[in-house]
């Protein structure tokens, strides 16, 4: 059994707890991975919450990224040493991934907020030797070890900062998917994004990337306008001053082609859908709480209108990772400018600072 040092959720709504856990040795088709540094998601915020019925308490975490130092039995494209970002789990067997969709695995939910393997165990036990919640996104890796698989492990060149990509592997991947691999517009169109924290900011990179000529960009902070503009928004608009349904259609008066939505509020996700021109489509990113409703008006659809909503960026991580690594390098995605970095121990510091907008993206980093 590996030792290994770990924020716990441990009460809904409650600053998580840094104790000492240990983990067991990988299953055949499992790997050990040495967490060099963790993105903090608000999915994070959102289970501790229990916005997402995941047992307490529990080893969050679900942007890592490290070093291999075990292999299971059964594991071929990986090997000790090898450098990996890790991103959501799937099972690799169902119709959805073996269709090349495994963002729609029939047992999406299950693996990444079960809390548990299929079998129902979890490789993590606290200090006194009692099992607890893992094997979030099948990785849980606000921890300085954690268990994951070749399925959700991203290998990547020993040259890319290890500690900076972990959130490739959800948030940004979702954010730059949405528009690149879902959304898909066509070079000259024009996109609106509500919400410019690190989904929406990746969502704006990405834009640019496609060639839209119009990227507007809604929040509630001038400070987060004025960087979006320096990441490729043609537009901002501060909700907190302006209607921004009113604002979109000052710029583009017949509504525009896309719009994506990334802050989860009812509200927000109207305007989402009111600032479409028609046709238009609106992506759906923003996590809710599970239950949480929104009114739309439906006879807005019959014009041609559409509503889709984006998992992961529709990604397939050992894929898209890399090319969104293959961007920054080139200077097109320049997520580094999204992040502040803490320790593990100031995890409760991080989310706060996420959750009041102080900071964009917070990175953990382990201390080994």
């Amino acid at each position: 059994m590996k030792q290994a040092y770990a924020a716990i959720s441990r009460e809904k709504s409650k600053p998580l707890v840094l104790e000492c856990i240990g983990i067991d040795e990988p299953r055949a088709d499992e790997i050990l991975v040495r967490i060099v540094a963790s993105g903090v998601c608000h999915t994070d915020m959102v289970v501790r919450d229990q916005g997402y019925d995941v047992p307490q308490p529990v080893v969050l975490g679900h942007e890592g990224s490290g070093i291999v130092e075990a292999v299971g039995s059964g594991v071929k494209t990986l090997v000790p040493g090898d450098h990996v970002a890790l991103s959501y789990s799937f099972c690799g067997k169902c119709e959805k991934c073996l269709g090349d969709t495994p963002y729609y695995c029939e047992d999406f939910f299950g693996r990444n907020f079960r809390g548990t393997r299929p079998d129902g165990t979890c490789p993590i036990h606290d200090s006194h030797g009692s099992q607890i919640s893992g094997c979030f996104f099948e990785q849980s890796s606000f921890a300085t070890y954690a268990i994951a698989s070749e399925r959700n492990a991203v290998k990547i060149s020993k040259d890319v900062p290890l500690e900076l990509i972990g959130p490739l592997g959800c948030g940004l991947q979702t954010g730059a998917g949405a528009v690149l691999n879902c959304l898909k517009p066509r070079e000259g169109s024009s996109i609106a994004i509500f919400g410019a924290g690190a989904v929406g900011m990746a969502a704006a990179m990405a834009a640019k990337i496609a060639g839209c000529a119009t990227i507007i960009v809604i929040d509630l902070t001038d400070e987060r306008l004025e960087l979006a503009i320096e990441l490729g928004a043609t537009h901002t608009i501060n909700a907190r001053k302006a209607d921004s349904v009113k604002a979109i259609r000052e710029i583009v008066p017949a509504g525009v082609d896309f719009s994506l939505e990334c802050t989860s509020s009812p509200k927000v996700f109207r305007q989402a859908v009111d600032c479409l021109g028609t046709p238009g489509t609106c992506g759906l990113v923003g996590s809710s709480a599970l239950g949480t409703e929104g009114v739309i008006d439906i006879g807005s659809f019959l014009f041609g209108r559409t509503l889709v909503g984006v998992v992961e960026g529709q990604s397939i991580p050992s894929e898209f990772v890399p090319q969104l690594i293959e961007y920054w390098q080139r200077g097109r995605f320049p997520f580094d400018k999204l992040v502040q970095f803490y320790d593990l121990d100031d995890i409760n510091q991080a989310m706060a600072d996420s959750e009041s907008g102080k900071v964009i993206k917070p990175i953990l980093r382990m201390k080994h």
